[in-house]
This record gives C-alpha cells, structure tokens and sequence, in this order.
C-alpha cells in the first residue's frame, strides 16, 4: 500500500467513477482500477459498489475513505513542514470561507495576497461552517474564516476582526425615519432568517433571544433554503426585515434593490470573524500574514483585532 493507492481511493469516492478519477490522478483507467482492486484484496473488503452506470462507496469503503483522507494530509503536512524551513510563504493555500463572508472579502483579500505574498496561490471555497470545520479536520483545506468558535481541540483561531450587524428594512418602513433601531422596535413575525446550518441565522436568533422575543418559527417557511442575497431581496420589495454584517453593506444591494440600512441601536448584535486552522498545520507563519492582511484591508465599518 501506498500514498498513490489512497489517492485513487478518494478520488473514486469523489467522482463516483473510474474514468474521471482516473483522469484527475494522471493515470490510465485500467491502472487506476487494477490498484484498488489489489488494495481491496489485501484489505479483505469491498470498498466501491460496481454496476455498468454507477460507483458507490460502500458503508465500511466510506470510513476507510476517511481515514486515507486524514493520512493523505498528514502526508502532505510532513512535506509542508519540510518546505517550511526553505519558504513558508510559498505554495498552495487552501481557504475556506462561510457564505455570509466569502462574497464580501474574498474581492478584497485575492488582490492583496497576491501583492504581498507573490510565491502564495490561495484557493478558495465557499461552504457553510460544519463542512468546513470537517474540511479542516480532514484535511481537504488548511484553514477556514469563520464567524464561531471552533468546536473541535484540533483546531485553533486567530481573531480577525469584529463585525456589528446592521438592519436591513424596506425604504418605506416606518424604523427609517430613525438614525439607529433598536432590537425591540423589531416586530419577530418581520424577522426574516437563513435556513438551519447558517452561524449567521444563529448568531441572529441568539441575539434576540436575549431579548427576549424570539421563536423557533421565526422566520416564514419560504425563506428557510435562501441565501442572504435572496433575503435582502425579500426585504427590498417589503417582505420583512433581516439583519446583515456589517461588510456586505459594500454590496451593491445597498443602493440597488429598495433596501434601507441602520445601525443596531445597542451595539450587542454583531459577530467575532476568526481564521481557523489544525494545531498542527505546519505553515503558521503564512497564516499570520493573511491575518495581518485581512486587517489591513477591512473597511471602517469593522474593528480589526489586529494593528
């Protein structure tokens, strides 16, 4: 057994078929098919179900696709770490980026780190926060910018910056004529919310539930599978109210869709945004660089953590 094997393990997994795995490993299909097949027999079981249209994964080929996952990034952490002590700031960097930050901070961040960290190829992806937590642990990412704590002792943060909420109403709603709303001038059956699975629906329940008012029904059945764009765009045709961070208010949906923005009258409604990566990813120091770049191009409508 060897690191190719694992490599194709995951890749069939992946694409669910032998042709287009073998092409993403660079190898003949009959190879690629001939090495899992040795791999099984020296296992003792089957990993992939075969039919003439289709590969599944079977239920133990599951768990040993984990586990060649979490050797494969071991692998790659003991060649980081020795590429480490001639350049850390050089290679690839996979981050992540929740869907309520990637669309705001990724145009700021792309241009900056490829001025500043020229050697660095940053590579992007967008999910929600459980499945980039497990992306971490796993290793399919090196590190993830997140708006929550993170849950597991492998996994370690550096603060980036904190982030008030805004609210967002239609231009004819009568909390306009304020310069700042308060939480409780908020009617709950206005509240429109993102669907389970979003820290910013949870970050947004917590904050009203320390008001007192909120309710698992919150937020009307239609809008549970929507993304913040499509919740602004409820609100700007006077479907209800939303609250949004701070740095989508650069979004063209400010000036574009019938939405209205104000301030959140106490300042308690807001979210700590942190990188997160594994204790022992080896290249910590490109990590602090991105930090400190975060920090350096985040609009006034944030507070840095870092100077």
């Amino acid at each position: 057994m060897n690191t190719r094997d694992l490599e194709y393990i995951v890749a069939v997994s992946e694409t669910e078929h032998f042709g287009n795995a073998a092409d993403r490993c660079n190898v003949s299909q009959p190879a690629l098919s001939g090495q899992i097949k040795k791999l099984e027999e020296r296992l003792g079981v089957v990993l992939f179900e075969r039919t003439n249209r289709s590969v599944h994964v079977t239920e133990l080929g599951a768990e040993i696709v984990r586990r060649a996952r979490q050797i494969l990034a071991q692998v790659e952490e003991l060649e980081a770490t020795a590429r480490t002590f001639a350049d850390p700031y050089s290679g690839p960097l996979h981050l992540g980026m929740i869907h309520t930050i990637g669309p705001y901070l990724a145009p700021l961040l792309l241009g900056e780190v490829h001025r500043r960290l020229p050697k660095t190829m940053p590579h992007l992806i967008e999910d929600m926060t459980a499945n980039l937590e497990a992306a971490l642990l796993d290793g399919s990412i090196d590190a993830a910018i997140l708006s929550t704590v993170p849950t597991d002792a492998k996994l370690e943060e550096i603060p980036l910056y904190d982030e008030p909420f805004w609210v967002a109403l239609p231009k004819r709603h009568p909390l306009t004529a304020k310069e700042a709303v308060g939480l409780s001038e908020i009617e709950p059956g206005e509240l429109l919310l993102l669907a389970d699975g979003h820290c910013l629906r949870d970050q947004v329940t917590e904050v009203f539930g320390m008001d007192g008012r909120v309710r698992a029904s919150l937020a009307e059945p239609s809008t549970q599978r929507t993304s913040l764009t499509t919740l602004l765009s409820l609100v700007g045709v006077d479907h209800g109210v939303t609250l949004v961070p701070a740095m989508s208010l650069a979004g063209a949906w400010v000036t574009d869709s019938g939405v209205a923005v104000r301030p959140e009258r106490s300042g308690t409604a807001g979210r700590t945004v942190r990188l997160v990566f594994r204790r022992s990813f080896p290249r910590r120091a490109v990590l602090e660089k991105v930090a400190d770049i975060v920090a350096a191009i985040v609009p006034n409508t944030v507070t840095p953590r870092r100077r």
